[in-house]
């Protein structure tokens, strides 16, 4: 039954959008005084105050990215930083949230999915979260899961140690600082040691007004032997003017941990996707990261692992579609910073009507982490003449005692493999489907099946009329 639900999604399940209703929003463009209305509305302590505004300097002096996608028509002075929707906070229950938003939350799914597979749900609507909740079996066990706002004023000192300190720092790069300087939302989850999460902790992102932002922070840690799988879906509806999404990642998987993060990130393709995720991996632990990137303009996203124990394990798998207008600018980065690390690497990118896909990853492997292993797998299908796809994989390996291993191939759906389907009774878009749902199989199969039914119908959607 869930399954048919999501086989019938259609784009205008994600095209849909609310009238605005707002209690406060900031004035379009970033301003000092921005920043501090910001905390000011959310009655943060002076230290995450301080915070931002330090974050602040440093963005307006670092430069915008020079390399990749061109970002020349990111306006920023045009974006709203900050928006706090007409409903309550962090509700319970499904039935305490707004009736608009909540429909445009059921058309997601996102209610029918907590009650069938989920230990716990949020939701957020702009710059706040209007829902969140943990089944009471996880709470007994010390799970914490919040977001990241509330959690803030309940453990201020947890989240004072690891808030883009040492996984993701300010510095990092321009929006990382941007990010820093007016964050709002996501999502905190710790679990404690030794306590291993069975059901998936699922939050889903929504921004739904024109040239908005969305800057929600997620927050994870895993402690010594614990075990949790966390998935976020992000969308908004299609304008003709642009928005930003630049979110933040942060992981940290302590020693004996285990994480997996998916993500279906289907915005619209006005939206500027410039997300940053990053994890730290200790001893003897294990990170996996899912991502599927369907919809922006412009993408920028490079989930990346740094191993610093010996025996951690970073796995990465990964789906990017670009279609007419996109530039799908994905990847992953390594570091290997400690003995017998290994890492997996398998990104895969779809491309047509003139769109961009591009794999651009690091390998860094430290001098002195012996016995490291890697292995790197691209594969791009262009699935007409006009569109293109890069590959730009860097290797920066300091150590003689390692085992590296890279493929990358670039091919079109072949007039044989067309006319060999069609034989058999299907037609030129139907086959061409299949060969698509074919090339992504690896990644769809490690996802939960609802998301995996999803990200097959995205794609069918966008490969609609493609062989005409």
């Amino acid at each position: 039954m869930a399954e048919q639900k999501v086989l019938e999604i259609d784009r205008s399940t994600y095209d849909h959008y609310n009238e605005d209703k707002f209690i406060y929003k900031t004035k379009p463009g970033l301003t000092k005084e921005i920043v501090e209305e910001i905390s000011k509305q959310k009655q943060e302590p002076e230290w995450m105050l301080k915070k931002r505004l330090k974050a602040f300097e440093i963005w307006q002096k670092m430069p915008m990215p020079k390399w990749g996608p061109s970002l020349k028509d990111l306006d920023l002075n045009q974006i709203t930083f900050f928006q706090k929707p007409d409903a309550k906070k962090n509700a319970n229950k499904w039935e305490d949230v707004p009736e608009d938003i909540k429909k445009t939350f059921e058309k997601l799914g996102i209610p029918e999915a907590e009650r069938k597979a989920l230990a716990g749900a949020g939701s957020q609507y702009e710059s706040e979260v209007v829902y969140h909740n943990l089944k009471k079996e996880w709470e007994d066990k010390g799970v914490v899961f919040l977001d990241c706002d509330e959690a803030l004023k309940q453990y201020p000192e947890l989240v004072k140690k690891y808030f883009m300190t040492s996984c993701v720092p300010v510095t990092l790069h321009k929006f990382s600082a941007l990010h820093a300087a007016v964050w709002s939302g996501g999502t905190f989850i710790y679990v404690p040691p030794n306590v291993k999460v069975s059901m998936p902790l699922q939050a889903y992102f929504r921004m739904n007004a024109k040239k908005g932002g969305q800057f929600e922070h997620t927050l994870i840690i895993g402690d010594k032997g614990a075990q949790v799988e966390y998935i976020e879906g992000c969308s908004a509806p299609q304008y003709n003017v642009n928005s930003l999404h630049a979110g933040c990642v942060e992981i940290h998987v302590l020693e004996g941990a285990r994480a997996r993060y998916s993500s279906i990130e289907n915005w619209s393709k006005n939206t500027y996707n410039l997300n940053t995720k990053r994890a730290i991996v200790q001893k003897n632990g294990v990170i996996e990261w899912i991502n599927g990137n369907m919809g922006s303009k412009t993408t920028m996203l490079y989930p990346t692992s740094v191993l610093v124990g010996e025996n951690a394990k970073s796995d990465f798998m990964g789906v990017a579609f670009a279609g007419k207008g996109q530039n799908q600018d994905t990847g992953t980065k390594v570091y290997h910073l400690a003995k017998n690390t290994a890492s997996t690497i398998q990104s895969k990118s779809i491309s047509k009507d003139g769109g961009i896909t591009s794999y651009r990853g690091l390998l860094n492997i430290k001098k002195g982490a012996k016995n490291c292993k890697s292995h790197v797998q691209c594969d791009a299908l262009m699935i007409d003449n006009i569109s293109k796809s890069n590959t730009f994989p860097y290797m920066n390996v300091k150590e003689k005692d390692v085992d590296l291993g890279h493929e990358a191939t670039v091919g079109k759906i072949s007039d044989e493999q067309v006319f060999y389907l069609t034989s058999r009774g299907l037609s030129k878009e139907q086959a061409s489907q299949m060969i698509v749902s074919g090339f992504i199989e690896p990644i769809v199969k490690a996802l939960p099946l609802e998301y995996a039914v999803e990200l097959n119908k995205l794609i069918e959607m966008e490969m609609e009329g493609s062989l005409g």
